[in-house]
């Protein structure tokens, strides 16, 4: 388990992280989204001890994080913009790696380099973004870590490749109970792939929960009236967070599970009511408005 307790992490006078305390369970895959700027990729780096806190702590598996090799070599970091040395190839850098990760497999680093489509003896500087990419979870993932944090991974990767890493993503939490955090602004990448969401806005936590409850929080709900009831507002009483209308038919996300509100609204006589789950992408519009940050706010 990762133990996060009122972490914080200062760049200037900006709290990239403040005060942020959160656990990560073992096997989870969390979804790491955010406005931008929000301090996923600083929280990814203090998760992966690259950057020391300024205030709080990292635990992994009860032991501080911070410059500490044991939990280190538990872990694995692909950044935003993998780096590598000017002459550095797969082969050349997993020569690096089995002598500095503990739980090294060179059958799986074998499987990996067949299943990617990647010269492993090629200068890796030379390649294009999404090799590098394939190039750094060949590495990362043959070093079997505990803990996986990636930053941006699906980025420059075609479809088929996006598909090849959710399921070889999901064999390794299946089969290793690997951790992995995933910060990400794609959120249609992260919808069957995540268990468990977190929510960042301006170095803050503002949610962290499973997938499933999310969605059973919020339903996205449309109703159709023949004739609209003869009351001053509609909807009162029922949660409803954003409301839109075109003629008699209403559009409506409401907090709250269909046995709550679905009697109140039948009881109004719509012509018609139908209520599905929002999508990540729905959710996050919605939390990041009630937080005030939406098109109204930006423009």
């Amino acid at each position: 388990m990762i133990e996060i307790c009122g972490l914080t992490k200062r760049f200037g006078k900006v709290n990239a992280v403040d005060n942020m305390t959160v656990n990560i369970p073992n096997g989870a895959v969390v979804g790491l989204v955010g406005s931008n700027g929000s301090g996923k990729s600083t929280l990814l780096r203090m998760l992966a001890g690259v950057y020391a806190p300024d205030g709080g702590t990292v635990k992994v598996d009860g032991i501080q994080h911070f410059d500490n090799p044991v939990t280190k070599g538990e872990c694995f970091f692909i950044p935003d913009f993998p780096y590598f040395y000017n002459t550095s190839t797969v082969e050349s850098t997993a020569f690096l790696y089995r002598r500095l990760y503990p739980n090294w497999s060179e059958q799986e680093y074998n499987r990996l380099c067949s299943i990617f489509p990647i010269n492993i003896n090629a200068p890796i500087i030379n390649m294009s973004k999404g090799m590098q990419r394939q190039a750094a979870l060949i590495l990362a993932l043959s070093t079997c870590p505990k803990y996986l944090f990636l930053d941006e991974i699906f980025d420059g990767l075609d479809p088929v490749v996006r598909h090849m890493l959710k399921s070889l993503l999901a064999e390794k939490v299946a089969d290793n109970k690997t951790t992995v955090v995933i910060a990400s602004h794609n959120l249609r990448e992260l919808e069957d792939l995540c268990d468990r969401l977190c929510l960042m806005h301006r170095g803050h936590m503002m949610l962290e929960r499973g997938i499933d409850d999310l969605r059973h929080g919020l339903r996205k709900v449309q109703v159709a009236f023949t004739e609209l009831p003869y009351k001053p507002n509609i909807f009162e009483g029922i949660n409803a967070i954003n409301i839109t209308r075109n003629g008699n038919i209403f559009n409506l996300t409401i907090k709250g599970t269909e046995e709550e509100f679905m009697p109140k609204l039948k009881a109004l006589n719509p012509a018609f009511v139908s209520a599905i789950p929002l999508t990540l992408e729905e959710i996050f519009i919605s939390e990041m408005g009630a937080a005030g940050y939406d098109i109204h706010s930006i423009l």
